[in-house]
């Protein structure tokens, strides 16, 4: 029915004592609501209201009451009431917050966030966290956009913002990795001590007997590192727990991350068809706390093959470290001593984080296929290795499989 002389079907326009005109009109939910601005001219305000109407009929209209809500308020809630976050991405997540958006950000009404805002704050951010503060931001705006209309797109529109370079991952030769597998798990004899004029000097055993060092070390790091320069050059003793030896052969050439190889039991390995399964992980929380959850993705519950080679290693293993019971743990207390690894890691020159020992990701079909290339390597390597070939050149890198 068309509209009589004056009126209008959809809201209305009023005068305000200032001579300036405002629009009122209902919402979806029925309830009247008031435009945030005001206009000089009625034709004005008439317009106004034909666009609101344009954007109610198109479910493309945004809710100007919601978007007086401040970001950093909103962004803590789409955290909390996020579904299906890990309790490291929660972490992860409210620290990028607290530390990063709701500084320069936090205070802003939702509805009032532009793109020339998120630019200049993405601007101030150090280069290590920019894209994932980014992506953070831009999730959590689309959730104001598309789901509760407090904005009509999201200001996140800067091209390629969101993109991380990722340093190509080092990988470790075959003889690298059995060499890391030998050091996890030893330790060199001894303490380091303050010397009397100041600095560090270490004690240490050599041959079942305590000497100290006439050296004096600027810092206790130089000094732990000189302590462990001993151990390898057996100018001091070491203990050398071989429990983790299994560890990082099967983490290695089953390609399994640190949480899912520490959360493995005794079902999860059968060696007679040398497999493994991957059910659970481990993880840490930024406050130290850790938990054992699913694995990272969908995909990381998988049935992975294990290369011959390092079978029997892992028999040994289960006969001498893991108790009969079924829900025995492969790796028991490994979880909570995760910093060996990363240590033993930095001391041959790879970032705990960046080195790809060898990272395969799930190939259904092909996992036998590439399971017994990797066997036929390692073997290979290890057979040169027997015969004395110290030569690492191309034949004794692992390239990533997947």
């Amino acid at each position: 029915m068309a509209n009589k002389e004056g009126h209008r079907r959809f809201g209305n326009a009023r005068k305000l004592p200032s001579g300036r005109f405002q629009i009122r009109y209902p919402g979806p939910d029925g309830r009247l609501r008031t435009g945030p601005e005001t206009y000089g001219r009625k034709s004005d305000a008439d317009k106004a209201l034909v666009l609101v109407e344009a954007q109610l009929n198109s479910g493309e209209w945004t809710d100007p009451e919601r978007g007086k809500v401040k970001l950093g308020e909103y962004a803590a809630r789409w955290i909390t009431e996020r579904p299906k976050l890990r309790p490291r991405t929660i972490d992860l997540y409210r620290w990028l917050l607290a530390k990063h958006l709701a500084p320069h950000l936090g205070g802003v009404p939702v509805g009032k966030v532009s793109t020339a805002m998120i630019r200049e704050w993405r601007a101030t951010l150090p280069v290590s966290v920019t894209a994932k503060a980014y992506r953070l931001l831009r999730a959590v705006l689309m959730t104001a956009v598309e789901e509760d209309k407090i904005l009509p797109r999201n200001p996140c529109r800067i091209r390629g913002a969101g993109d991380e370079e990722t340093p190509e991952r080092p990988v470790l030769t075959v003889a690298q990795v059995f060499a890391l597998a030998e050091l996890v798990g030893r330790r060199p004899v001894g303490n380091i001590r303050n010397a009397p004029a100041g600095g560090y000097q270490l004690r240490f055993r050599r041959h079942g007997e305590f000497r100290t060092s006439p050296e004096v070390y600027g810092t206790r790091t130089e000094a732990e590192q000189a302590l462990w320069k001993m151990a390898d050059d057996g100018r001091a003793d070491c203990n050398h727990d071989r429990r983790y030896l299994a560890l990082v052969l099967l983490a290695t050439f089953a390609s399994l991350r640190w949480g899912e190889v520490t959360a493995l039991r005794r079902p999860d390995l059968d060696l007679s068809a040398g497999t493994v399964r991957v059910r659970a992980a481990f993880v840490e929380r930024s406050t130290g706390e850790i938990l054992l959850g699913p694995p990272k993705s969908k995909a990381g519950r998988r049935v992975v093959g294990i290369p011959q080679a390092i079978i029997p290693v892992l028999r040994e293993h289960l006969s001498v470290f893991v108790t009969d019971e079924p829900g025995a743990l492969v790796f028991p207390g490994a979880a909570s001593s995760g910093a060996g690894l990363r240590d033993l890691m930095a001391r041959m020159g790879h970032d705990s984080e960046r080195a790809a020992l060898i990272y395969q990701h799930e190939a259904r079909g092909a996992d036998q296929a590439i399971t017994g290339a990797i066997d036929s390597h390692v073997q290979a390597e290890r057979g040169k290795d027997a015969q004395g070939d110290d030569d690492d050149g191309q034949a004794g890198a692992l390239a990533p499989v997947g």
